[in-house]
């Protein structure tokens, strides 16, 4: 489902503090640096093999949700957990110094359109070594992608492909759109072609290139070698379906839009460098006005005449199957007339309309989406009658927050969902009768975000359902090119979008309740996360998933209770800090916690409500 696209922007932001806790973060933006400036790359394995990039990669696997998915061998991040450091990093550098991947498990995924998709999952030592290359590679390809490519880049998600378009669409006129669908890309990527266009990125370490061709031809079991494709499901792949599409990313827009921005055009012997002078000069050219937007495979030309859209459609066709071996789907690839008929684009569908004698654009919930949205609640309801309890009336309402979350850009996301709201209401009452109720528990989170609207209540086991219809329309925000996991001013701006609540970690605390925990204490943790803004109530440091705790002010042995008003979120050291009580122990967590005055005189008031506890003097470490 669209709903569960990653953006990997919360996984950006993660890995720059695992970076630089592995002091790799210095290595990676010397490497984004030289390939900016055109530098080659032919001894990369020593940085691949290193303890600390080894290191960092298993933290990262850890972090990922499908890190307990067992390869072929049966084995997950749980078995490679129980080696020390030195024989999991040993391990790694033996298997890279004559590289040989395992069998691949295969496994069928259902898409949103019923069909199904082929994953292929590398048994966990190889996705050690797939994550130990990427986070090598992916500050080099960084440096050399096309700014408009939105798809598995760290910083970028859906919503920024989506007002790329509408800004294409609302203020320059852009209102054909070239769709072209590449008939099974991840099945029919050339190897030989992807090798080659790694090496043109100035990646020319024979050692890594033929690693990284051991893995594209990895036995996937039950089926044999594979001879093209990328399978989906390994962590470097969607890096290297990137690489593949550049090449027709930096094509199109050679064809117009770097010429436009780059080019210095000469005018009766006068070279032109104001933006205003070219563009008039180019415009007398017989260069076409084009732009690409790209998400992955998926991806938009935008024209502004029907003319221009016919040439582009038959030029990127040829240019696909001559250039990368790639044939299009004639079903599915066309060219819209955006005044008259919706394309659809990332679960959306947008065209534009005359308001106020200007064309606007008109954004919706595709009906594929509707259909794929109807499903899904079915199924969450389904799963409410068969364990009715708060744990899954709460994954329901998660569910129903990411849908918000994610459409709330649609300019008729209200509209829309109407529809959908009348239909899950209806199967809610007629499937869970016996468990509605006509009172009960409006959570803090449900007053947070649903509080001014007035909705008919509907509660199942005394917990109030989030109602579906409970959104508004927010224009998505345009990506800022200035933002880059691999420079110091890119990061900056990256840790100031971090003031922002992150619905990814809420949506985990949701589906995640601490086990047999109170439903109070599970609901507060989610009202807390969010009046916290995300961050540490002592420190004011973000909480990420696998550093929040709940503490207790007043000890749940001293009659303390799961109500909002005695509990905080803080992380882990801080928690050890307030419940320590060995010497040696609290001058540990000092210097990792590093409290300023402010920050101590809170942890002792805290220490203070437990007994036997005494305040920390930092004099007397």
């Amino acid at each position: 489902m669209v709903t569960n696209r990653k953006t990997d922007e919360k996984k950006a932001k993660s890995r720059l503090r695992h970076n630089e806790y592995y002091d790799m973060q210095n290595c990676y933006d010397n490497l984004y640096f030289k390939s900016q400036n055109g530098k080659e790359f032919r001894d990369l394995m020593p940085i691949i093999c290193s303890r600390n990039n080894i290191l960092l990669a298993y933290r990262n696997i850890k972090k990922n949700k499908g890190s307990k998915t067992p390869g072929a061998d049966s084995a997950n991040i749980i078995d490679l957990g129980e080696k020390d450091s030195d024989s999991l990093i040993s391990d790694i550098q033996k298997r890279l110094e004559n590289y040989r991947p395992m069998p691949v498990r295969r496994k069928m995924i259902s898409k949103a359109n019923g069909k199904e998709r082929p994953l292929g999952i590398p048994s966990i030592s190889d996705r050690i070594v797939q994550q130990s290359i990427l986070q090598v590679l992916e500050p080099i390809c960084e440096a050399k992608f096309h700014p408009h490519s939105y798809g598995f880049r760290p910083n970028r998600n859906t919503h920024h492909a989506i007002k790329r378009l509408d800004g294409l669409m609302n203020n320059s006129g852009y209102h054909y759109a070239v769709d072209i669908d590449i008939k099974g890309f991840f099945d029919n990527v050339n190897h030989g072609k992807l090798l080659k266009q790694i090496w043109t990125l100035g990646i020319k370490d024979k050692n890594l290139i033929t690693i990284i061709s051991r893995m594209l031809k990895a036995e996937i079991k039950g089926e044999g070698i594979p001879t093209k494709g990328i399978p989906q499901g390994g962590i470097l792949n969607p890096l290297l379906a990137n690489i593949c599409l550049n090449e027709l990313d930096w094509w199109v827009s050679n064809q117009w839009e770097t010429n436009f921005q780059m080019r210095s055009v000469r005018n009766n012997g006068e070279i032109l460098t104001s933006r205003g002078g070219r563009y008039r000069a180019l415009n007398k050219t017989n260069l076409k006005k084009m732009f690409i937007v790209r998400y992955a495979d998926d991806f938009k030309i935008m024209c502004n005449d029907a003319k221009t859209a016919q040439k582009v459609f038959v030029a990127v066709k040829e240019w696909l199957a001559e250039r990368l071996g790639l044939e299009i789907s004639p079903e599915e690839s066309k060219i819209t007339n955006l005044r008259k008929n919706y394309t659809e684009f990332l679960g959306f569908k947008l065209k534009v309309h005359l308001k106020r004698k200007k064309w606007m654009v008109q954004s919706r919930i595709s009906d594929k989406s509707k259909e794929n949205i109807n499903k899904i609640l079915r199924g969450k309801v389904e799963y409410m009658l068969k364990i009715p309890n708060a744990s899954e009336v709460n994954k329901y309402n998660s569910t129903i927050l990411g849908i918000q979350n994610y459409y709330k850009i649609a300019t008729l996301v209200n509209i829309d969902l109407h529809d959908t709201a009348f239909f899950i209401n209806r199967y809610l009452k007629h499937r869970l009768k016996k468990n509605i109720t006509k009172k009960g528990v409006k959570s803090r989170t449900y007053l947070l975000y649903y509080g001014k609207y007035n909705f008919k209540h509907i509660f199942v086991k005394g917990v109030a359902l989030f109602p579906i219809l409970g959104v508004k329309f927010r224009p998505p925000f345009a990506f800022k090119q200035e933002i880059c996991s691999y420079t110091e001013e890119g990061r900056k701006l990256i840790h100031d979008k971090l003031e922002c609540i992150d619905m990814k970690i809420l949506h985990y605390l949701m589906e995640n309740p601490i086990r047999n925990a109170t439903v109070e204490l599970n609901d507060n943790r989610l009202s807390l996360y969010s009046a916290q803004k995300g961050k540490c109530s002592i420190t004011r440091k973000r909480l990420d998933i696998g550093n929040i705790e709940v503490h207790h002010k007043i000890p749940r042995s001293q009659g303390g209770k799961d109500n909002y008003q005695n509990l905080i979120l803080i992380t882990k050291d801080v928690h050890k800090l307030i419940h320590a009580t060995i010497t040696t122990t609290i001058e540990h967590y000092l210097n990792i916690v590093k409290p300023t005055g402010e920050m101590l005189e809170k942890i002792n008031n805290l220490r203070m409500l437990i007994p036997g506890l005494e305040p920390i003097t930092i004099g007397s470490f």
